[in-house]
């Protein structure tokens, strides 16, 4: 019966004109587009930020308090979405995140800086899971993949510009620049989104949300990520913080599995985690995006302190892998509207990637530049085709009323991706005795490198990972992608 009714189940556009549609996917870009800058527009200005406020000790949390607040509230605004519509969600998400930026902008000291990142978090990871959820509301999934690449390109857009303007901004103007410019950018959402947005409705009328168990979440995922960022820096892997961390996140975790098994409405449903797709899916998004992320941290610090270039030639060089995860996601998004079997594509990826990070590997030691460039490619564009895929996957294999929350899980996963496979690479190279700098400076290492041997582990170690997110894309079961009109073939 269960299975019946997924798959006969038809995918209801709202009522909105092709340019509304289009007003509001480019008004949600823009709205994701803050949080992802806020991301990476903070780092490079951070020594002259420790200068202004004192406590330089500290910065990494300027870093840290923004993370685990983004990542823990993305199931919890995917819940809110459902129960009380994405218009209301999306809006004070803006306004938390906004609220954020100004007493980031304002603060007199280091600890209220720290208390504004945090803020910008609770709204950042809202922004993060509804930009998404809205588009899928708006785009049936076979159509919805060629969106992906609009999101790729958002998140590319902040990975080169939030540097660049951090940098910019602290070295000839003023540091709290970096947060008064999410004013107009967040007003200009809030305009562009506002009146079509409200043709979008609400996909639940239950109004129950279960505070207890997004608590819970809340308390276990910030207590994982703190273990994460500890680990091998602030902290050794073995001290009684780190393990202590662990532990707790752990007992928080099952905390949060009794409470979803006995709440009348748990935030997230035993439906969405007992759903094949769902787990599979998020289980390849979980992997792909620990092997991006962690390469995108060290592979600037490889190209600096083995292949000699400087930071921002070695900033430049990333380029290659930035813009090979759009041009995967577009060739993914492309192809998913005339491939049948859509797996196929992202198990290509899987496999380009995994060639890419074997070769980076076993040519770490020689490798010229040229060739390093056209490996950063490969495994871009590999990850970047795999992304679209995990998500239609999931938006697919749920009902509308449970959209808003499995896109939480897909977003909470993906980012508790990255900040895995950055803990993962980092506790690699300090295997062999790379001493990596600080969080917030994570593009320095405090001495020469005489061999690429740590290096070539790290990417060994990325490419197992990816042969783990392969397995779980081949796990995956490839349901039929619902189109406007027609029903989907049982």
């Amino acid at each position: 019966m269960d299975k019946k009714a997924e798959t006969t189940e038809r995918f209801e556009a709202p009522p909105v004109s092709h340019r509304e549609q289009n007003v509001i996917i480019g008004g949600v870009l823009l709205a994701m587009l803050l949080a992802a800058l806020d991301q990476t527009i903070v780092a490079p200005a951070l020594p002259t930020i420790g200068a202004a406020l004192g406590h330089a000790d500290y910065l990494p949390w300027v870093v840290t308090a923004y993370l685990l607040m983004a990542t823990a509230m993305a199931p919890l605004y995917g819940k809110i979405s459902d129960l009380y519509g994405r218009r209301r969600t999306i809006f004070g998400a803006i306004f938390v995140f906004l609220v954020g930026s100004v007493v980031s902008a304002l603060a007199p000291n280091m600890l209220v800086l720290i208390l504004g990142r945090a803020c910008q978090g609770l709204g950042g990871g809202g922004l993060f899971t509804l930009s998404q959820t809205v588009i899928a509301d708006l785009v049936p999934p076979r159509e919805r993949a060629k969106y992906a690449a609009w999101i790729s390109g958002t998140w590319a857009v902040a990975s080169i510009a939030g540097p660049l303007l951090g940098g910019y901004f602290a070295e000839h103007l003023h540091w709290s620049l970096i947060f008064w410019i999410n004013l107009p950018l967040g007003a200009a959402a809030v305009l562009v989104l506002s009146e079509p947005l409200k043709k979008i409705g609400v996909a639940s009328r239950e109004h129950k949300l279960d505070l207890v168990g997004a608590g819970l979440l809340v308390v276990a995922t910030s207590l994982l990520l703190l273990a994460l960022n500890w680990g091998g820096e602030t902290f050794s892997w073995g001290s009684i913080e780190v393990i202590g961390a662990f532990v707790l996140a752990v007992v928080f975790f099952a905390l949060f599995g009794w409470r979803v098994t006995s709440a009348r409405e748990p935030l997230v449903s035993l439906e969405i985690l007992r759903n094949a797709i769902v787990l599979t899916a998020t289980t390849s998004m979980f992997l792909a995006q620990a092997a991006a992320i962690g390469t995108s941290v060290y592979l600037p610090i490889y190209l600096q302190h083995h292949v000699g270039l400087s930071v921002s030639e070695s900033g430049t060089a990333l380029l290659g892998l930035l813009l090979g995860t759009v041009g995967g996601a577009t060739i993914s998004g492309r192809l998913v509207a005339r491939i049948t079997h859509y797996r196929r594509i992202a198990v290509f990826g899987a496999l380009l990637s995994i060639f890419g990070y074997v070769v980076f590997a076993w040519q770490a030691e020689t490798a010229p530049l040229w060739l390093i460039e056209v490996l950063a490619v490969f495994t871009g564009a590999g990850t970047g085709m795999t992304f679209p895929i995990a998500t239609i996957s999931v938006q697919n294999a749920v009902t509308k009323a449970h959209l808003g929350v499995a896109t939480g899980v897909l977003t909470f996963l993906r980012s508790l991706g990255g900040a895995l496979g950055v803990a993962v690479l980092g506790a690699v190279a300090l295997s062999f005795g790379l001493p990596l700098a600080s969080e917030g400076t994570r593009n320095a290492v405090r001495t020469s490198v005489d061999t690429a041997r740590p290096f070539a582990a790290m990417f060994f170690v990325a490419a197992i990972i990816m042969v783990l997110a392969l397995v779980a894309i081949l796990s995956m079961t490839e349901k039929p992608l619902m189109g406007r009109e027609e029903r989907d073939a049982e």
